[in-house]
Order: C-alpha cells, then structure tokens, then sequence
C-alpha cells in the first residue's frame, strides 16, 4: 500500500516522500480513504505515535480550498506542545501548496502577536481549547465557516477539564460542519461528544479495547522502597543510549527526584506544572536534541508531549489510573519503532501489576534489576560499540599522533586496552563491581498474563473523614480546589486546610469529591466569603492553593 493508492495528490505524496514515509501506518490506511471524501463524521480510537496526525493531517490538507482565504480546518488539542507538533507537522505535509496558511494558537504566548496571525485569514487554524475559547471571544477567530473540525486526544481534554469549552467551541460552527474524533481511549465523556455532535460516524479502531501497542514490552522490577533511587539508577546505568521519560506522581517528587540524578553526574531535568512557559520549552528543547536524556514528569506535564525518539518509559510512582498507564507508555515505542515500559514497584504493589495486565490485556515481565556484574558488562559493551563506530578524521588527528605514539611506545596492545578502558571505565567499576543485590524476595511467577485472577484486584478506598455532622446540600456552596489524589492528600488534608486557613469548624464543611488533578468540597453558605477569602493563595506543601466557586453538583449542565 502507498499513498498514493489512499488518493493523495502528488503535491502531498511528494511531501511525505521527503519525510521518509515509506507506507502508511494502520490508522493511516484505514482513516484515509474515507476522510479524504470529506463526507463522513469520523471516530478513530489508536494509541499516540501510531500516525494520527497524518491520518488526519494530510485528508485535512487535500481537502482545504487554496484559494478561500477564510478558516475552513480547526484542529483542537490539549497542551501547547501538541499544538505546536501538529502545527510543524501539517506545514511540513503542505510544503508544496504555498497558498496554504497555517497557525497555531494556544496559552502562554503573545495575544497580540496571535490576533495579527489570524488577521492573515489561515485555513487552517490549531488550537487548545482555552486560547480558541479566547480568541473567539475577542471575534479574532471566526468558526462560521469551517467544514473539518478535528478532536485530537479527546480523552486528554476532558480529563483536562475541557469539556465546557469543547461545547462551545462545537456550538459557534455551522451545522453542515464534518468532525473527526481522534482518541487513545473511550470514556464516557468522549462518548458523549460523539452523541451529541457527530451523525453516524465512521468508527475506526487500532488495537484492542485498553490495548497498548504491541511493539511496547513491559517490564517490572520489585524493589524494596529505600532502595527505589538505586534501582531507578541501576536500570539507567544498564541502558547506555537511553533516551527515557520518568513519571512521578507529584511536583514535589518530580522535581527532587530530577535533582538527585543530576547530582549523582546524569543529564535530567524535571518537567512539571510550577515551571513557566519559558523554562518549559527550554526544558523540551534540550529533550528534543538529546542534551537531556532523562526527563522526569508528572502526568500532567506530559501531557501532548511527542518525542519519537524515547526508549524508555519509567514509572517510578505506579499512576492511580488504568488509563494513565497507557498513555505514559505511549510515549515510547513511537512510529513503529521499540520501546520499554518500566515499573518500579514494592512487594505490596504487586496486585496492581496484575490489576493493569488483566484490564489492558497486556503481559508484564518480572524481571530482577541488573547487578553490578552485568551492568559493567553492558557499559563495556557500549563503550567498545562506540569504539568501533567512531569517525576518525584522519587529516585532523594525523599531527598529534607521533607524540601520542612516542608516549605509548612501551606499552603493548593488551595493556594499551586494559588501560584505556580502565581510564574510561573505571567509574562503574567503583559503583557496581560489587553492588549488592537489592531485589525484593517476592514468589510471583515471572510473567502476569491478563487472565490471571487476582482476589486483591479491586483498589482501597480512602476512609471518609468523621465528622459530627455534615450540611444538607441544599445549605451549602460548592467550590474546586486545584488539589487532588496527584498532590498525595486525602479528605483529612482538605479538611484541616480548611479549618486551619478560614478558622471554622469541621462541621461546617460538606462533601468532598477527590479527583486526580483537582478536588471539589462544599461548605456552609454563611461559611463561603470566609473560607474563600483565606484559602485563596495559601501554601500547602510548598504549592499555592486556588479556590473559586463551582456550579453545584445537582445543577443543569
């Protein structure tokens, strides 16, 4: 199969020509016939680095009219990185249809400077759904005449929070309009836009229901929880090339764990939500070109990041959800190529290991963290590789051999080896000659197949904080807190928060609702101008806290 049997035009064909794109992917093969008809709503459920921007992409492309110089394509995402990935990858598939414009807009950069882009009327417009919503009210973006909208990860933005906004962003464009849904998985929420706005889609799906991609090997490690740190180093020290994403569950730990490897001597840097734009986009720019190997981020700091190249995906906290766990290890095994999904766990996680096999229909292997033993034995192995595949220019190098040589002459090739690998090398041999083994003494069998039955399968629930007594819902008022299971608390901590900060009792305080990213509690109305005025900047754990009122829970949407 080639693109040009899917019916690309040559100008296209000629782009992905020189992209290197030999054939389609999958998803590319079964999306593009029907999206290049522009006819159909489309639903296309695969996981991320499987080619859904060029299944989406290049149809998206062939279909715009060069010489209407309105917004006829908007493609939604949910993080900045996305945006700008897509933005690049679409320029670079319309490289040969110049009358073509595409922009990109998102938050954390120039208002202005986008108002003035989208007064150069694109086609074609990429966008968050924040900065559109924006953009929309300020009527420097009009939707009346878009024909193709595409939502890419909608189950990222929604688990973002961008529900509200996608409706309204869906409810400014003409009825005629044709939508085309790219999603890893399918929640309820994601249904539910597919209800209500898409008319008899076309459903495309890659992999099985829950289902990683297949050229992902998944491994786990049970370690003793001190000794975490060292098995995290051990295995990056057993990976000389790695190029490797490691998750924690919060800020905190992102940003101490990032400290530690780059105190012991490794090139990492910490990616979470306290860093500014500007520190982020440092931060992915030196991912991106390899001067940073190792990048250790929270789950939602990860989010839209698209990096082919990584080789390892490390969990270093297990996340809360299942479906968490498949989009961490999606950021590996990208475009066709391999790649390692790595848990780093203690005996008492186990269940959890087995929990995640048997939902995501995937086969983990219990493996023991390298000793020292083979760990030298790998890095020897790399380094004599680099040897032997080292250029060597001749004409540059050709004056400093004969004092070189002069210097060397007494020694014969065994000892000139041993004494250049002893000088390159002698590091690990101090670190892990004769490191101790520090594998947990677990009898699990080697591997975990989904049918395995687990009795500890369903997860402990946080005890609900006693209190004497709790308003009607009717008394209260509802309010989001931008803290949840991720910051590592519970209803007590939102509780003393609140009694703490404002000085009312706990009494006064009425249902909590904990989510991942953020929280929900009610209190008594007498009680809201108090408690929101006092929570409202404070610290807990070194982050500031945002409240503001909710809609109530049994309110119309």
């Amino acid at each position: 199969m080639s693109f040009k049997l899917l019916g690309l035009r040559d100008e296209l064909v000629k782009a992905t020509e020189n992209l290197g794109f030999q054939s389609p992917m999958p998803i590319q093969q079964k999306a593009m016939p029907v999206l290049l008809s522009g006819e159909k709503d489309f639903v296309g459920l695969a996981q991320t680095g499987t080619g859904k921007t060029g299944a989406f992409g290049l149809p998206l492309i062939q279909l715009i009219d060069s010489n209407k110089f309105h917004t006829q394509g908007i493609v939604i995402c949910p993080t900045r990185e996305l945006c700008l990935q897509i933005t690049d990858d679409l320029k670079q598939f319309a490289r040969y249809m110049n009358k073509i414009k595409i922009v990109a807009i998102y938050g954390g950069a120039s208002i202005a400077t986008q108002i003035k882009q989208l007064k150069s009327k694109p086609q074609i417009i990429v966008a968050t759904p924040g900065r559109l919503i924006d953009m929309i009210n300020r009527k420097a973006a009009n939707l009346s005449k878009v024909s193709y909208t595409i939502l890419d990860e909608a189950d990222e933005m929604l688990n973002m929070g961008f529900q509200e906004d996608i409706d309204n962003i869906l409810k400014k464009m003409p009825d005629h309009r044709k939508i085309w849904l790219f999603s890893a998985t399918m929640p309820k929420g994601v249904s539910a836009i597919a209800n209500n706005y898409l008319t008899d889609p076309v459903k495309v799906q890659i992999g099985g229901k829950r289902q990683g991609p297949k050229n992902i090997k998944h491994i786990c490690h049970t370690i003793q929880q001190k000794n975490k740190y060292l098995g995290l180093k051990r295995i990056i020290a057993f990976s000389p090339d790695i190029l490797g994403l490691i998750f924690c569950r919060t800020r905190k730990d992102t940003q101490a764990l990032a400290e530690l490897l780059m105190q012991d001597g490794y090139r990492a840097e910490a990616l979470h939500g306290d860093l500014s734009q500007g520190q982020r986009d440092s931060v992915m720019r030196k991912f991106r070109k390899g001067s940073v190997r190792l990048l250790v981020a929270t789950d939602v700091a990860a989010r839209g990041l698209d990096v082919d190249d990584i080789t390892h995906v490390i969990h270093y906290n297990l996340p809360d959800e299942v479906e968490i766990y498949t989009h961490r290890s999606g950021r590996t095994g990208r475009a066709g190529k391999s790649g390692l999904s790595i848990a780093l766990i203690n005996s008492k996680e186990i269940h959890r290991i087995h929990m995640l096999a048997k939902r995501l229909n995937i086969c983990f292997e219990f493996n023991k963290v390298p000793d020292g033993k083979a760990i030298c034995e790998k890095q020897l192995s790399g380094l004599v590789e680099k040897i032997i595949h080292t250029d060597v220019n001749q004409a540059e190098i050709e004056a400093y051999l004969p004092a070189v040589c002069r210097a060397l002459e007494n020694f014969d090739k065994k000892e000139l080896i041993k004494r250049f690998i002893a000088a390159e090398f002698n590091r690990f041999l101090k670190n892990y000659h004769n490191a101790d083994d520090i594998n947990a003494n677990t009898k699990t069998r080697t591997k975990t197949r989904p049918e395995f039955k687990n009795r500890h399968e369903s997860r402990a629930k946080t005890k609900p904080v006693k209190r004497k007594k709790r308003p009607g819902s009717g008394k209260t008022q509802r309010f989001f807190i931008n803290l949840g299971k991720l910051d590592k608390i519970n209803e007590g901590a939102i509780v003393r928060l609140i009694c703490d900060k404002s000085g009312i009792g706990s009494g006064m305080i009425g249902e909590i609702s904990l989510n991942r990213e953020f929280s929900f509690f009610e209190v008594e109305k007498q009680a809201a101008g108090k408690v929101c005025n006092s929570l409202n900047n404070a610290k807990l754990d070194g982050r500031t806290v945002e409240v503001h009122k909710a809609i109530q829970k049994n309110a119309a949407y």
